[in-house]
């Protein structure tokens, strides 16, 4: 692997274990290192930190919210 990869891996410990768990990108940056911006992109997305997948994550926290708030409003009665 290049020296500046392997460098901004370890500067950056999620996308260390991010290739840990997928040695394909091992291979692809070994062979193209130029490809080190697209594996932010795809760490995001596998770690669930993209935009529309935060804002679902919200979404499903306020519908859990609602039902527990009808739960209890049940219960009362």
């Amino acid at each position: 692997m290049h020296p500046q990869c392997y460098e901004y891996l370890k500067s950056n410990p999620q996308l260390t274990r991010f290739v840990r768990l997928n040695p394909m990108w091992y291979r692809y940056l070994s062979r193209e290192p130029s490809m080190l911006t697209h594996i932010d992109k795809e760490a995001k997305r596998f770690y669930g930190k993209t935009f529309p997948q935060r804002v679902e994550k919200l979404n499903n926290q306020v519908q859990m919210l609602e039902m527990l708030i009808q739960f209890a409003g049940a219960m009362k009665d």
